[in-house]
This record gives structure tokens, sequence and C-alpha cells, in this order.
């Protein structure tokens, strides 16, 4: 999903006529695929002065138990209910359930957006 413009069909099914080319923030990327391995980011330029930091693989999550947050080591990905191989592949996106040294926990930010991995325990 790289071009993120309108579609070019009408609810009627027919075709649209362009009215104007692409533009630069209409632009997609790959998915980041955060894996579980030694910590590496990428900056990613976006929209405005600001950058973008993507995970391209992290073994550290912050783990939020109540009230308090600890840091904890990632070990693997248990379940990943947006797309099933990515629990065999060990990929963290947000809603993935990950085995940490604190216990189970899931996924709540989205570390190919943010580049770190916070977590809820859930056990």
């Amino acid at each position: 999903m790289k071009d993120q413009g309108r579609s070019t069909r009408k609810r009627t099914g027919g075709r649209l006529k362009h009215a104007s080319n692409k533009k630069r923030h209409q632009l997609g990327r790959e998915p980041a695929e955060t894996t579980v391995g030694e910590t590496r980011v990428q900056y990613i330029d976006s929209r405005g002065t600001e950058k973008k930091v993507r995970a391209l693989s992290t073994n550290v999550a912050q783990v939020a138990d109540g009230g308090e947050v600890s840091e904890a080591e990632i070990e693997n990905v248990v379940d990943n209910p947006s797309n099933v191989n990515y629990a065999r592949r060990n990929i963290v996106t947000k809603g993935a359930v990950i085995d940490t040294s604190a216990g189970r926990a899931r996924v709540t930010s989205r570390p190919g957006q943010t580049g770190q991995v916070n977590a809820v325990l859930i056990d």
C-alpha cells in the first residue's frame, strides 16, 4: 500500500478521472515490521520539521503494571492478532502479546511509528 490517495473507482464501479497528480504527502512506505533482537532504529523524514523514529528491531519494552512502569526484556512474541504469521516471525506490532522478563504483556504503542515498545501486563 504505497499510494494512499483517493480510490480510482466510483461507488457504482465506474472509473474516476484524475483531477490532479499524486502529491508527496499521499506517499506511503513499506511497514517497519519490528522484530525481537538487538535495538536498531531508523529515522524517517515526516511532515513539517518532525522526524519519525522507526524501530527495526528491539529487545526492550516499557511494561506498565498498574501505576508502576518498569523496563523489561522481550523474550518472544506469543500472539499477534494483526497477522498469524507475525507471531511465528517474532514481529512486534500494536496489540501483540509478548513474553517479557516481567511476564506476559500486550503492546500498546506502535513501534514502527514511535521507535519504542510500551506494553501492559495481562497476567
